[in-house]
C-alpha cells in the first residue's frame, strides 16, 4: 500500500505446560517461553508500530511474592524496549542465579508460565502509555486479577458504558478497551463471589484453591460479551493462571492457535506460529467465530462456543494487505487478485503487449504483481498458440523467433526511496518532500512509445499518487500510465479496527460527490441525509439500512475510476492517466472464505456497522471531523 493506513493490532499468547525446569533441561534455558514470545511479537511487527506490551503470570506463587508482571512501551522499537527493560534486572544477577529456574521464578520478573504480548496501532486517536495493552485490573484475590489485550474495535461503547453504570460502576474512560476490561472484571468478580458463597456455605476448606479449579471462564465470557458489537480477538490472563482467547461471532478479526504437550500458542496470524514453532500449516488451528480457547491452570485445554456464530465475515483487507503474505492461503489469494485483473489491464492498454511495461509499487503489491504477470503470460501464450496454429506452414525461422520472443515486459520501475519526515512543518515543504518518496529506474521503458502499467494493492486516499507517484512515473515519459488496484474502490469507512472512519478520506467518495455535482444530481445528498436522520429516530436495532449506497448508485465503477484519475492527475502531467480497480465480485472469487468486504460494498456484518456508516455521512455533511464510534 503506497499510503500509510493504521490498522489492526496483533496479539501473542503462550502457555507453558511444563515447569520452567523442563525447558532449562531440554532447551538449555528456562527463558524458552520468553524467547518464543519475543519472536511471535517481532514476526507480527507489521501489525503495530505505535506501542507494545507484555505480561506474565507465575503459577503457584506463595503469598508475599509477586505473581503478575507487566511491561509497556511506546514507539516503533517498543518490543525491544519491553524486553530490554526486564533484562536489565537480569544483568544484576549472578550466572548461577540466572540459570536456576526456581530462584528466577521467585525473584525475577517474567519468569513465569503464562505469557502475553501485544502490538498496537491506534485507530481511535488516543495516544499515550495508558492506552497501550495489556490492560491490568488488580485485586488481592488471585482469581480476581485480570489482564487483557486484543485486536478489536467495538461499535456500541455507549450501550456498554450504560450497562456498567446501571450496575453501579463509574468507568474512568469510555474507550472500548477500558469498558471490556471492566465488563469482564465485573462478571469475573461475580463468578468468584458466587463460588465463594457456595463453598463457604458448604464449609469447604482452602476455598481459594477450589475456586481456582472451579471458576467458569466460559460463563464469564458469555455474560460479558452478550451485547458486544464489533470485531474482536481478545486474550486474557487471570492471576491464578487460567488463560483464554476469544473471537467475535462474525470472525471479523483473525486468531490462530497451536498446542502440543509442552506449549500452547495464540497469535493473530498463522504463518507466525508455523515459523516460530516450526510446525506445518495443518497443525495450526483457526479459532472459530464466537469460540473461546480456554487453558486452565491445571493445563487442560479446550474450546467452547461462547456466542452463536453468524455468517462468517472475516476481514478481506487482511488478505489484500494487512496480514503477512507468507501465509500459504493469503499468498495464493493475492496472486489470484492480480491474475483477475489481466483482462481489464489489457483493455486499458488496447492489448498492446509489445509497447507496455508492467511493474508494481513496492513492496506489498509484489505478490499481486506475480499473479498479474502469470495472467499476462497466459494471454501471450494463447496468442502464440493461435498464431502458430493458423500460420505453421508459412513460418520462416525469423518469424518464428519473433513470435517466441513475445512476452510481457516486466520491470521494477518504482523504488521506495525515503520516508517522509514530519519535522518539515510547512505544507509546501512537506509536499515537495513527498514527491521524492519514490524514485524510478531510468531507461526501463521507451519514452513517448511505451505504456506503463503499475499495480498497487489498494488506493484509499490517493494522496501519495497525486503528490508523488504519478509525478515521478511521468518523468519516464510514458504514453499512458495505468494505475491498478488489486482491491476494489474503498467507498465506506471501517468501524472494526482500521483507521478509516471518515467519509472525506476516500477518493472514491470524493469522486462520486463530484460526479453528482457534474451531473446536477446534488439533491441525492440531501435525500440521503434526510433518510438517515429519519432512520436515526428509530430504535437502534431497526437502523439497518446503509443509505450511503445511494451516493454511488447513479454511476458505474468505470465512471468513478475515471473521475478519480482526473482528480489525482497533477496539472503538469504529460501522460494520459487511467485507474483500474478490482471488481468486488472478483475479490470474492479470489478470497471466497473471507467475505468481510464492507469497505467496498457497504454490507456491514453487524448492526453497529450500519449505524456508524450512516453517522459518518452525517458528520461529513455537517462538517464534523471526528472518528465515528
Amino acid at each position: 500500500m503506497s499510503e500509510a493506513i493504521k490498522h489492526e493490532c496483533g496479539v501473542a499468547m503462550i502457555r507453558l505446560l511444563k515447569p520452567l525446569e523442563f525447558y532449562q533441561m531440554k532447551y538449555g534455558s528456562w527463558q524458552y517461553g520468553l524467547q518464543k514470545l519475543y519472536l511471535l511479537m517481532e514476526k507480527q511487527h507489521n501489525r503495530g508500530q505505535e506501542g507494545a506490551g507484555m505480561a506474565c503470570v507465575k503459577l503457584n506463587m506463595q503469598p508475599g511474592y509477586e505473581y503478575i508482571n507487566r511491561e509497556r512501551a511506546l514507539g516503533s522499537q517498543a518490543i525491544d524496549a519491553c524486553f530490554a527493560s526486564y533484562s536489565q534486572q537480569y544483568a544484576k544477577c549472578t550466572p548461577e542465579q540466572i540459570y536456576d529456574p526456581g530462584w528466577a521464578k521467585e525473584n525475577l520478573p517474567f519468569a513465569g508460565e503464562v505469557l502475553m504480548g501485544h502490538l498496537r496501532y491506534s485507530t481511535t486517536g488516543k495516544e499515550g502509555l495508558q492506552y497501550v495493552h495489556p490492560f491490568l485490573r488488580r485485586n488481592n484475590w488471585k482469581t480476581r486479577n485480570l489482564c487483557i489485550c486484543g485486536n478489536f474495535n467495538l461499535t456500541n461503547v455507549s450501550e456498554m458504558s450504560d450497562r456498567l453504570i446501571e450496575k453501579g460502576q463509574h468507568p474512568r474512560d469510555m474507550g472500548d478497551t477500558f469498558l471490556m476490561l471492566e465488563t469482564l472484571g465485573h462478571y469475573l468478580d461475580r463468578e468468584v463471589q458466587k463460588e465463594f458463597d457456595q463453598l463457604e456455605e458448604k464449609g469447604i476448606q482452602n476455598i481459594a484453591k477450589v475456586i481456582e479449579e472451579q471458576i467458569d471462564i466460559p460463563e464469564v465470557l458469555r455474560k460479558s460479551s452478550s451485547d458486544w458489537d464489533g470485531g474482536y480477538t481478545i486474550c486474557g490472563l487471570m492471576g491464578h493462571g487460567d488463560a483464554f482467547a476469544f473471537r467475535d461471532p462474525w470472525g471479523i478479526r483473525p486468531a490462530f492457535w497451536y498446542a502440543d504437550d509442552e506449549i500452547v500458542v495464540v497469535t493473530s496470524e498463522r504463518p507466525v506460529i508455523q515459523t516460530v514453532m516450526n510446525v506445518s500449516v495443518d497443525q495450526v488451528k483457526e479459532l472459530e467465530p464466537g469460540k473461546a480457547l480456554i487453558i486452565k491452570k491445571n493445563g487442560r485445554i479446550f474450546t467452547e462456543q461462547i456466542r452463536e456464530p453468524f455468517v462468517k465475515r472475516s476481514c478481506s483487507f487482511e488478505r489484500i494487505y494487512f496480514s503477512r503474505g507468507s501465509d500459504e492461503d493469503i499468498y495464493k489469494e493475492r496472486k489470484k487478485l492480480g491474475a483477475l485483473l489481466t483482462q481489464p489491464i489489457l483493455k486499458a492498454v488496447n492489448y498492446d503487449i509489445e509497447n507496455t511495461v508492467f511493474s508494481y509499487i513496492p513492496n506489498t503489491a509484489e505478490v499481486a504483481f506475480f499473479g498479474m504477470s502469470q495472467g499476462l503470460e497466459h494471454y501471450v501464450n494463447e496468442l502464440k498458440k493461435d498464431y502458430l496454429k493458423k500460420n505453421i506452414k508459412n513460418l520462416d525461422e525469423k518469424k518464428l523467433n519473433q513470435i517466441l520472443a513475445l512476452h510481457p515486459r516486466l520491470e521494477k520501475v518504482a523504488i521506495k526511496d525515503i520516508k517522509l519526515r514530519t519535522f518539515i512543518a510547512q505544507q509546501g515543504g512537506r509536499n515537495d518532500l513527498a514527491a521524492h518518496v519514490y524514485d524510478v529506474t531510468w531507461g526501463s521503458l521507451k519514452p513517448y512509445e511505451d505504456n506503463l502499467v503499475i499495480i498497487d494493492d489498494s488506493i484509499v486516499r490517493g494522496t501519495t499518487l497525486k503528490q508523488s507517484i504519478i509525478k515521478i512515473l511521468d518523468r519516464l515519459h510514458p504514453k499512458k500510465i495505468v494505475i491498478v488496484s488489486s482491491s476494489p474502490q474503498v467507498r465506506y469507512p471501517d468501524c472494526y479496527g482500521i483507521d478509516m472512519s471518515r467519509m472525506s478520506e476516500f477518493i472514491a467518495f470524493k469522486a462520486a460527490i463530484q460526479l453528482l455535482k457534474d451531473s446536477h444530481q446534488e439533491k441525492i445528498l440531501n435525500e440521503v441525509y434526510n433518510k438517515i436522520k429519519a432512520q436515526q429516530l428509530k430504535p437502534k436495532e431497526e437502523q439497518t439500512i446503509n443509505f450511503v449506497k445511494d451516493i454511488y448508485k447513479p454511476f458505474t465503477v468505470e465512471q468513478i475510476s475515471d473521475k478519480i484519475a482526473e482528480m489525482l492527475t497533477p496539472e503538469e502531467t504529460k501522460a494520459n492517466i487511467q485507474l483500474v480497480y478490482q471488481y468486488p465480485e472478483d475479490l470474492i472469487k479470489a478470497c471466497p472464505n473471507h467475505t468481510g468486504d464492507w469497505y467496498f460494498t457497504g454490507n456491514y456484518p453487524t448492526p453497529g456497522g450500519m449505524r456508524l456508516v450512516n453517522q459518518a455521512f452525517i458528520n461529513y455533511i455537517e462538517g464534523v471531523d471526528i472518528r465515528v464510534q
